[in-house]
């Protein structure tokens, strides 16, 4: 091999400064690398883990992009790996410890492949402790870096290949968004689209602020641009994300609002659907309602977190609403978008809560007719005000825990069957994991249907009729 062509110090001399550029020509320094060490029996295959909500999985799909444009291949036999990635999330306890789990049985696999370069990024890495322990326990471990420097892969990547030691660079933070990167979506007919990245609200039991950093929003040209372009790839559904999509537009002087970029992108010739995750109750508005009401291609599903019932916790939370007017938004919801799916969050055992307190939450659940609701109990996050505060009991925590399963089941079990018979439109998803011959759709209201189709439907709108109600889902029959 001629060394000379891999000098990391040559190449960082002449790599462009810009981004991506910057990042593009590293790709196709690993390329380059990837291809000698193909003719020694390199395999050059890779598998990105996602762990975390739908930023993470964001990301994900932005550390495949880049590592197909490396040169490697995606599998799902990670035995076969060269190049094993996992994006993680830090909101709850669980996730870190799925994490350790993961990569602690890849131990053996190291050993027999020394070669292998395992890697870390996304919130968890922006833990000063986390990143300790990894680097301690676990030093097979080759590549750690953060939320902020995603966009630089290729870049650390070829310093792990050519240097045979580890690279960690873990930013703070940082005002750049770098655009116009290889992204592998799962999915070829829907996609996510990020608008903006980090969150100012600093609710105190979350996390996100301190790892995702300080919102920013970006460029609504750019924004369009991506969607106008995956459209004419043949996506049907986008799908905008953000920490606080209510919030975007603010750091960029009031340019444009979230209804009015919500209003552009649905208005995109070719698009079918578009939904975005997640709004803050604080900042849900009258403009938005009505972009949602008279724009027939904006998904009739709001995920509204509630978090608790208890304007007193809700204060705790750094939330900034109240038990009374959560309720007044749902019920405008309500009248107004009748047809809307509405889903929340909760959180059961935060710091000080009350028997008065759960009880506020139930009332809430009661009134508000949620479809579904994400329980969680509290999980305490080191570095957040919350985390210095007095924790409920666990086992009276998990008894409210499981009386607000019930009662959500119980709510929700009153909206079952509401549409059914029916004509709707269905994005076909999948083959069905459970009925040979059926075809697995969602509605717009986030709603699955279940019926009899070819897969050459996979990725086409189509008319269903809703038949049979089972819950939380519905069977029914192809339309014309």
């Amino acid at each position: 091999m001629n060394e000379t062509i891999f000098d990391f110090k040559d190449i960082c001399e002449v790599a462009p400064m810009e981004e991506p550029e910057r990042q593009y020509y590293f790709m196709d320094r690993v390329r380059e690398l990837v291809e000698v060490k193909k003719q020694e029996g390199y395999r050059a295959l890779c598998k990105v883990n996602v762990i975390g909500c739908q930023m993470s999985a964001k990301d994900g799909e932005k550390l495949l992009g880049i590592l197909e444009k490396c040169g490697y291949t995606a599998t799902e036999d990670e035995d076969s790996c060269d190049v094993i990635l996992f994006t993680t999330c830090t909101v709850r306890e669980n996730a870190n410890e799925k994490l350790y789990g993961r990569i602690g049985r890849l131990k053996h696999q190291y050993e027999r492949h020394p070669e292998l370069v395992l890697g870390i990024t996304g919130c968890m890495m922006q833990e000063e402790d986390e990143v300790a322990t990894i680097q301690k326990k676990y030093p097979y471990v080759k590549l750690i870096f953060g939320t902020h420097n995603i966009y630089k892969l290729a870049e650390l990547l070829y310093q792990v290949l050519i240097r045979k030691h580890r690279q960690v660079e873990v930013m703070k933070d940082s005002s750049m968004i770098v655009e116009n990167l290889p992204s592998d979506r799962k999915y070829k007919f829907k996609a996510s689209v990020n608008i903006s990245f980090g969150c100012n609200n600093f609710c105190t039991y979350c996390i996100v602020p301190y790892v995702r950093g300080r919102e920013k929003s970006r460029n609504a040209t750019d924004i369009l641009r991506e969607c106008e372009m995956l459209v004419k790839d043949g996506v049907r559904e986008i799908t905008l994300l953000g920490q606080n999509v209510d919030s975007y537009g603010n750091d960029l002087s009031g340019e444009i609002t979230f209804p009015e970029l919500l209003d552009a992108v649905a208005s995109i010739p070719g698009i079918e659907r578009v939904r975005f995750m997640t709004p803050n109750p604080k900042d849900l508005s009258d403009e938005l309602i009505e972009v949602i009401r008279r724009n027939p291609h904006v998904a009739r599903h709001i995920h509204l977190p509630m978090q608790s019932g208890s304007s007193a916790l809700l204060f705790k939370m750094n939330r900034h609403y109240t038990k009374e007017s959560y309720l007044e938004l749902v019920h405008k919801i309500h009248d107004r978008l009748p047809d809307v799916s509405l889903t929340t969050d909760i959180i059961v055992g935060f710091p000080g809560e009350t028997e008065e307190d759960f009880q506020d939450t139930m009332d809430v659940v009661r009134e508000a007719r949620f479809d579904s609701a994400f329980t969680f109990i509290y999980s305490r996050r080191h570095g957040t005000p919350a985390a210095k505060w007095d924790m409920v009991p666990e086992e009276i925590v998990k008894d409210r825990f499981e009386r607000l399963l019930k009662l959500v089941k119980e709510c929700s079990q009153e909206n079952e069957g509401r549409d059914l018979g029916k004509v709707m439109e269905a994005l076909v998803e999948e083959t069905d994991k459970e009925k040979p011959g059926y075809l697995t759709g969602r509605l717009s209201n986030n709603i699955l249907v279940h019926f009899e189709g070819p897969e050459s439907l996979i990725g086409e709108m189509v008319r269903v009729r809703l038949d049979e109600s089972r819950g939380f889902y519905y069977f029914g029959s192809l339309q014309n």
